[in-house]
């Protein structure tokens, strides 16, 4: 585990997320599983901000429009939630693009709505490498 960026801090979020997932299952909408996350997660004591904003540039010049990850917690780790039958590449690339964008070097990919258990894949934004951890 002595690899891992932000062991400690990714553990009790994953932590938070099964507890989730064994009360409430798969078969959700995703605004749900983030309600009951974020409730999760505040009578476990992490710290959360929903639907943060992060500006957008786009050569040098400020977006109007943000991006919006679900959540960040602890201040450093992005969590994108959904509640997909299975994960595909446009949603892992979400991620890595609001990883790349926020400069936050961790991002955690929850997946509620695959069944018998939750997916939950890190990304890592570090050292010129934006990707799966």
């Amino acid at each position: 585990m002595s690899n891992l960026i932000y062991p400690e801090e990714s553990f009790r979020i994953r932590g938070a997320c099964f507890e989730v997932y064994k009360l409430k299952g798969c078969g959700f909408t995703e605004p749900i599983y983030q309600e009951c996350l974020e409730a999760e997660l505040e009578l476990q004591g992490i710290p959360y901000d929903p639907q943060q904003q992060f500006p957008l540039t786009y050569k040098g010049r400020r977006l109007r429009h943000t991006f919006i990850p679900d959540l960040v917690c602890f201040g450093i780790i992005i969590l994108e939630l959904k509640a997909v039958p299975k994960l595909t590449d446009e949603h892992r690339a979400q991620i890595i693009n609001y990883l790349q964008a926020s400069g936050l070097k961790l991002g955690l990919l929850i997946n509620f709505g695959h069944y018998p258990k939750i997916q939950i894949e890190r990304f890592l934004n570090s050292d010129g490498y934006c990707g799966p951890a």
